[in-house]
């Protein structure tokens, strides 16, 4: 049992230490996409849009598949190839002079993607106990904070330069990335028995609740991913540099490592995990409404503040909840289905995001795609709420 234990806890500082260089890595580059090919070289939002949201759907559409295959071959060589894949995407990015090239970079990407994050999300679950799983979740968001932030400062710094820096950079921490995973992975085995691909992606299929719980999440990740395209875009706007967008990250960390895991602690004792992801998105959807009738720096990073603060509410709760919800015979196939939502929210808030922007411009309605971008919060807050009270309405109906 003490080895065990032991194999455990090394196991899960492997894991914070590889989580830290991937988000490091994606947030030297990612959230400077926009402002690049937007801002500096005065392509259309939507195309923009359209690349952020190819990569989503690609890597969280085919995030099944990966998880599937690791559930199969095991979490190490989907892990090294994902992260490879990743590299050579940033790389190809440096050179994106044409529309295509920034489309096939992020598809390479997204293929990267789609590999590695199924089984290292499953292997959470595996090196995790159930009732520490929503401490470890939080203690890995207040880690995104940390890297998204680190990431964002590098980068701007890097983008005064030359954008080729901010892709190679990105590049360079991935391949690290991978020789880490090479050397210091064991070969673990994610669910508990070799479950061959087709009966993984079966089981998931089947699984009715599991399947309305993710496909209804596509509208909190339209909201979700506006911090890589609209938000960088309307601080830019605002402050007349890229380089503010740097704060707007900073305030997330702060948020985070102070708040995150007090209120998951807190709220863990006191609230279903389902009441803590419906609070938290409400707070992310009323925070829309505002942005595009707001002129100062000051007040766009108080409401990104209150965005962050619904983020921080919700994410934990959605991670653990998903994990809750998973078969351990599939996990992979499970944690690469759970990605569905996001693949599908990332499309639609990245195109439609872009698209809007675009909208809102060529009518002089800045305000118009946030409204719109709230409203879809408030209705995937009702269907949530629908989804997770429906043994209550039913029984309700059945009462004379």
């Amino acid at each position: 049992m003490a080895l065990v234990t032991q194999a455990r806890t090394l196991g899960k500082y492997f894991l914070l230490i590889d989580n830290m260089l991937v988000v490091l890595g994606f947030f030297v580059v990612f959230p400077l996409i926009s402002i690049r090919f937007v801002e500096q070289l005065g392509w259309a939002g939507v195309i923009v849009g359209f690349a952020l949201g190819l990569r989503q759907l690609v890597q969280q559409g085919l995030g099944i598949f990966g998880g599937a295959i690791a559930d199969r071959f095991g979490a190490k060589p989907m892990i090294i190839t994902g992260m490879l894949l990743r590299a050579s995407g940033f790389a190809l990015m440096a050179m994106a002079d044409q529309p295509w090239i920034l489309w096939l970079s992020c598809i390479l990407s997204a293929l990267g993607g789609t590999l590695f994050d199924p089984p290292r999300t499953a292997l959470v679950i595996k090196l995790t106990r159930p009732y520490e799983r929503g401490r470890f979740y939080s203690l890995l968001l207040m880690q995104d904070s940390a890297g998204a932030v680190i990431g964002a400062l590098i980068g701007s710094w890097l983008l005064q330069y030359d954008f080729h820096l901010v892709c190679w950079v990105g590049a360079g921490v991935f391949v690290i990335a991978a020789l880490f995973n090479a050397l210091l992975l064991p070969a673990y085995r994610i669910s508990t028995t070799r479950t061959p691909i087709k009966e993984g992606l079966k089981r998931v299929f089947l699984d009715k609740r599991f399947v309305s719980y993710v496909l209804t999440l596509t509208g909190y990740f339209v909201l979700s991913v506006q911090v890589m395209l609209m938000f960088p875009i309307i601080v830019n706007d605002i402050a007349g540099t890229p380089t503010a967008v740097k704060w707007m990250y900073a305030i997330e960390a702060l948020l985070s490592l102070t708040l995150l895991y007090p209120i998951a602690r807190w709220s863990e004792k006191r609230f279903k995990l389902e009441q803590r992801l419906m609070a938290g998105l409400f707070l992310m959807s009323i925070s829309m409404f505002p942005v595009g009738m707001i002129h100062s720096l000051q007040s766009i990073f108080l409401i990104i503040g209150l965005f962050y603060l619904g983020t921080i509410t919700a994410e934990p709760a959605r991670e653990t909840l998903s994990a809750s919800l998973a078969d351990p015979r599939a996990r992979g196939s499970y944690m690469g289905f759970s990605r569905l939502g996001l693949a599908f929210g990332g499309a639609i808030g990245y195109t439609g995001g872009g698209w809007m922007y675009d909208l809102g411009n060529q009518f002089n309605m800045p305000e118009l795609p946030w409204f719109l971008l709230g409203t879809v919060g408030l209705i995937t807050l009702y269907a949530l709420h629908r989804q997770f009270n429906r043994k209550k309405i039913e029984t309700a109906m059945l009462t004379p």
